[in-house]
């Protein structure tokens, strides 16, 4: 069989497949999206409450503008990838805008800053090639110690930075969706009995979803949550954010502060880099079952993504990073049921559009489910951050195999977690030299 790509518009590199019209609506993806999306969509408007000096209304606009932008690097810019955040550079941003500024316009300087920056890391390093490069230049010593530095950045944010705002506000509701949350989705005893029972398998496909609805259940009997359901549809206020947050309102960030947000902005790019790989290697290992389908995967073409809807957020919505490459979670489960052929998912364009609410956010802008989630979204950001400190810690202690390693994947999570991106990067790449020397990784393709 010649397997042929999906229909859609070519434009450049890119390809454009229009929902209902080159893609399908695939129902068991739909509505997994709407619930997954509400839970997690959304986590960052409290923050941008308490911290950015905005409204309820904007912050939904703003989340409402990073969703559009999510999508479009599926539905618009083609690429195979469930798109998410790049969730591990979260705290590690956090950390260094809510210390380092305190305005509410600067911290907004300073998320622009990082968006152009990264953006302009993506479009060098994609369109010449010389990502794969960069990456084989680091050694997995240092790669380990920025994603320990997530790590240890993202469980200071909760239970020390923050504490007080969130998880000491809700430390019932907050708890019992973290357990339930890690044991669904870490647990080995919990891997054995997914294997045997298809109900816990459904489950643990859904992701934060029913750690959150835990939450959302108990919270009130606790006296931690109180709902005040509205009706109606939300008209969001695009012109008061722009006012906010545009550079072209409020000035564009200095040549001294892109300098200064450089290194996390290379940091960040590590992690996104490991994200197409691993996204990548879902694909890989589906694709042979899949024999009517060509896949195109493009590192060119997901560099190029990642640098637009970078540069578009830091006009528009400047909230670094919730522009990045994967949300592996969702990725894994659209991926194993496009696996099981053409009866179960016609493409699997389709099935991430579908996931997607085929690029219509409509969730943004009903009442009832915003004015339902908002006393939620505080849970929902603490246990985004939770999960992402143990995942990053996981992943980043599996990586050294000797007892110096390990000390020097310490020392260099601790400098990128405590001080400023220059001095923790300069920290992580002297600890590497001198204690375990710059071991390159083996090019693989």
């Amino acid at each position: 069989m010649n397997p042929q790509e999906h229909a859609g518009w070519r434009w450049g590199p890119f390809t454009t497949r229009v929902p209902f019209v080159h893609t399908k609506l695939h129902w068991p993806e739909f509505l997994q999206g709407i619930f997954v999306a509400a839970a997690t969509g959304m986590a960052l408007v409290p923050l941008m409450v308490s911290q950015f000096g905005l409204t309820f209304e904007q912050a939904i606009a703003a989340a409402l503008i990073h969703n559009l932008l999510i999508t479009s690097a599926a539905v618009v810019f083609g690429e195979p990838y469930a798109p998410g955040w790049i969730t591990p550079a979260l705290p590690l941003v956090l950390t260094f805008v809510l210390s380092g500024f305190a305005e509410p316009e600067a911290r907004w300087h300073a998320m622009m800053a990082l968006s152009i920056d990264f953006a302009l890391i993506c479009f060098v390093l994609g369109i010449t090639g010389m990502g794969k490069r960069f990456m084989v230049w680091l050694p997995d010593v240092l790669k380990a110690g920025i994603i320990l530095g997530a790590a240890i950045a993202a469980l200071k944010r909760v239970f020390v930075d923050d504490a007080e705002r969130f998880l000491l506000q809700q430390p019932i509701a907050t708890t019992v969706a973290c357990v339930i949350c890690l044991v669904i989705t870490f647990s080995v005893p919990m891997q054995r009995l997914k294997a045997q029972y298809k109900l816990l398998a459904l489950l643990g496909a859904l992701g934060l979803l029913p750690g959150f609805l835990a939450a959302a259940a108990i919270g009130p009997l606790v006296g931690e949550v109180s709902y005040d359901i509205q009706w109606g549809v939300l008209n969001p206020p695009f012109a008061e954010l722009w006012a906010q947050v545009s550079p072209f309102m409020i000035g564009w960030p200095s040549a001294e502060l892109l300098l200064q947000c450089l290194p996390l902005a290379v940091v960040a790019y590590v992690i996104v880099f490991g994200d197409l790989v691993t996204g990548n290697e879902v694909l890989s290992e589906a694709i042979p079952d899949r024999p009517d389908e060509k896949v195109d995967i493009n590192p060119t073409r997901s560099h190029l993504s990642l640098a637009i809807r970078n540069g578009l957020m830091a006009i528009f919505a400047p909230f670094f990073p919730t522009q990045g490459s994967l949300w592996t979670g969702v990725h894994v489960i659209v991926v194993q049921r496009w696996r099981q052929g053409r009866a179960a998912m016609d493409s699997l364009h389709s099935g991430i559009a579908s996931y997607y609410l085929m690029a219509i956010p409509f969730i943004y802008l009903l009442m009832p489910l915003l004015t339902g989630l908002k006393p939620l979204m505080g849970i929902a950001l603490s246990l985004t951050l939770i999960l992402t400190g143990f995942a990053c810690a996981y992943v980043a202690m599996a990586i050294p195999k000797e007892p110096a390693e390990r000390g020097t994947v310490l020392l260099v999570g601790m400098a990128l977690a405590l001080f400023s991106p220059w001095i923790g990067l300069l920290v992580g790449i002297a600890a590497t030299i001198l204690l375990v020397g710059w071991k390159r990784p083996e090019l693989r393709e």
